[in-house]
Parts: C-alpha cells; structure tokens; sequence
C-alpha cells in the first residue's frame, strides 16, 4: 500500500470570500492560467460541484488530505471589511472540515494589519472552529513586512500555544519593477518572496525568541537553500538583529516541497534542511494548469531515500506539526 499523503500546500477560494471581494473590488481579478492538453482545469471554490469533483482529484492522485489555505490574506485598510473577510474564509474551511474531516484541515487567516483584531480572530479560528494555524502572507498590504515590532503580540500568542505559522507569497512581486514589469511576480517573485521572508524572519531572531511556534515557509523557502553559506558569511557583520548563524535559524524552520517537480530543488533542500524539515505540497489548484495532481508527489515517492524519510515528508512532518488525524 503506498503511504498516506497529506497535501501541506492547497488552496480554496470560498465563494462567499469571492462574492465579498467583488462587492469591494468590483472589476478585479487575475488572469486564468491555460490548462494544459489533456489536464482538467481544477475546481478552486467551496461550492459542493467543485469539492465533489476535488475529492475525485484527491482521490486519483491518492492524497488522502489537503491543508487548505488562502494566501491572498483580508489585509484591508479599515478593520471592519479585513475582519468580514477572514471571518468569511475560516468559517468555510471549518465547514468543509466538519463535512469531511479526514479529507480537509485548513490555516485561519487574520484581518490583519489590525493587531486586536487578528488576536481575536486568531483565537476564535483556532479555538471554536478548530482550524490548525494561521497563514500569514510575506508582506501585509504589499508593503510590510510580516515580522515588524508591531505585530508581535501575534508571535507572542502562536507562541505560547505552540502553533503552527505558515508564510506564503503575496504575490507582489517583491513590489520591484525588475520583476513586475517584465512579467515575473509568480514565475520569479514568488520564492524572491519566500526567501525574503526566512532572511527577515533570521535579521528579526523570530524563530528563536518565539521558539514554539512551528514555522513552515512555501516553495521550499526560496532560494534559502543554495544560500545558507553565504548568509553565514555576509549576514554577522552587517545584521545587528542576528542571534545565531542564519543557517541554524533556517534549520529551525520548515518548509513545503513545491518546485514544480524540480528534483534539484528537492535534494538541495533535503541536504540542507533535512527530510524532518519538509512537508508534501501541491501549491493545488496552480501546478495542476500544468501537470497531473499526482505529479507533485511521485517524485517523492521515488527519491533515493530511506522509506521512513519518504514517509516522513508525504505525510508524517505534517500530521506531527498539525496535529493531524489521517486515515487512508
């Protein structure tokens, strides 16, 4: 029998959360990616068509569940509108948690740049809807970063529960006009973002003042791989906030295997995080406009690894992390 996979890394779209952003953004949206020949374009929403026919993908890849997430957080200017919009997604990702709770988990999202507010949001999600973390995106409203002094009573709270913290692109290409104009805020800009965000994470000492919260970065964390050796050498001098060697503080992280089936990303980032360090994911609905579901995890499953290793990350780092019940 072939191990469980749990899915890390996939998105939803609660139709209720989109039905709010066209009333507040009336007009806007991103352009679909073309499904490649022979692929089904994937379902995206919380409508009861669109999960019937996720779990039927779910099921012919043989991923056994999906931690659902939206990185696009309700980061609003005024408080009222960011907390109904984060109020929108955690309580469709508890809905479709009580329907089927061996097949979804989720991350709350928080209204965030209001400090109170996600406090009691980050409470209620993890508390009354039992949601099992929170995700918080690489940049809050395009512009800051997510480890300011400002937010912390949020760490502060994560960490005096020993939760789980994902980051997540926001998909601002770094706000560069090096990336955005030549039409690389996804292709580029998103694991610039996931970088950027473990190297602010090291320069702010987060993971090792708030050492209870399980911190897990998408896309592999970037390129923090290939520049572990570097940081180490050029970070000391010239970071004040440092607290240790930033290849120990990337150590101390985890991070989700999406690359796209880059079987080099994969070994660089076993060699340098360690399998206990990453976690199966899909980036689901995305890779899928481009390859089979299935894809995102044979690669896994036929590494040269031990098979407790391969285990580990299709289902095991999760399950421990999340404090997940998985039954195939």
């Amino acid at each position: 029998m072939p191990p469980v996979i749990v899915d890390a890394h996939a998105h939803c779209t609660p139709v209720s959360y989109g039905e709010f952003l066209s009333r507040l953004r009336p007009g806007r949206g991103g352009e679909p990616y073309p499904t490649a020949a022979g692929l089904v374009t994937p379902p995206t929403t919380d409508s009861s068509d669109d999960i019937r026919l996720r779990l039927e993908l779910m099921d012919e890849a043989e991923v056994d569940m999906q931690v659902l997430s939206n990185p696009a957080g309700p980061y609003f200017p005024d408080a009222a509108s960011a907390v109904e919009g984060a109020r929108a997604i955690n309580d469709s990702y508890a809905s479709l948690v009580r329907a089927h709770p061996n097949r979804f988990a989720g991350y709350a999202v928080l209204p965030l740049p209001h400090v109170q507010e996600s406090l009691q949001e980050l409470r209620r999600a993890l508390d009354d809807l039992g949601l099992r973390g929170v995700i918080i995106a690489c940049s809050i409203q395009h512009t800051r970063s997510p480890v300011e002094e400002e937010f912390e009573p949020i760490y502060e709270e994560l960490n005096r529960r020993g939760a789980a913290l994902y980051f997540h692109p926001s998909g601002n290409g770094l706000c560069s006009p090096f990336l955005n104009d030549y039409g690389l805020t996804y292709a580029a800009g998103a694991p610039l973002e996931d970088t950027t965000v473990v190297a602010h994470l090291m320069a702010r000492a987060i993971p090792t003042r708030f050492p209870n919260i399980k911190i897990i970065v998408a896309h592999y964390g970037g390129a923090t791989a290939m520049l572990l050796d570097r940081l180490d050498h050029e970070a000391p001098p010239r970071v004040p906030g440092l607290a240790e060697a930033p290849s120990v503080t990337a150590r101390r992280l985890y991070y989700d295997t999406v690359g796209h089936g880059s079987h080099i990303a994969f070994r660089a980032a076993c060699q340098a995080f360690g399998a206990v360090h990453l976690l199966a994911g899909s980036d689901y609905p995305i890779t899928l406009y481009f390859e089979k579901y299935g894809a995102n995890f044979e690669h896994i499953r036929k590494a040269d690894l031990p098979r407790e290793d391969v285990e580990r990350i299709l289902n095991g780092n999760a399950r421990h992390l999340l404090q997940l019940e998985v039954s195939a």
